[in-house]
């Protein structure tokens, strides 16, 4: 009879190490416009990336430059390394994983020559996109954080209950 608006926590975690930002820091106007979803973003200072859920790799890229991770209860994400990284055709980066499969957190899921990206593209910035409509707060922007490390961002998941 009445839709009431619930706001679930999810949790996740730092994919990567490097600085967290927020995603309307991202040079490129598609991110940081959240034209995708809300979200954040890390600018990397190694060149691995893990995955930040328990869930299942929904898609990988042929460039192997982003993927996509479900989870469970349905949070879809959208993991995208560097901006302008798909001209380069999967060159530099090397995958862990595979459509179909199950992963947890901490999971080595891509590793990418950060160096030789560097050189070749605008940023290195990885993006964490909540497709679903999720709504990111950022906890501390602008911080260094490790891979693995916790409550660096809330999520708050917004179902309508009819």
């Amino acid at each position: 009879m009445f839709n009431f608006l619930n706001k679930e926590k999810f949790k996740i975690v730092s994919p990567a190490d490097g600085k967290l930002k927020s995603i309307t820091s991202v040079i490129d106007e598609v991110f940081s416009s959240k034209a995708l979803g809300d979200g954040f973003a890390i600018e990397p200072t190694q060149g691995i990336l893990y995955s930040p859920i328990v869930g299942e790799v929904s898609m990988v890229f042929p460039t192997l430059h982003a993927i996509g991770l479900k989870t469970k209860d349905g949070v879809e994400i959208l993991i995208h390394i560097g901006i302008d990284t798909v001209k380069l055709d999967g060159e530099g980066f090397e995958t862990f994983i595979r459509q179909g499969q199950k992963v947890k957190i901490g999971d080595m899921l891509i590793k990418f020559d950060i160096e030789e990206i560097k050189n070749k593209v605008p940023s290195t910035d990885i993006m964490v996109i909540f497709t679903n409509g999720e709504i990111c707060e950022i906890i501390n922007s602008d911080i260094q954080v490790s891979a693995g490390q916790a409550n660096i961002v809330n999520i708050i998941k917004q179902r309508k209950n009819n």
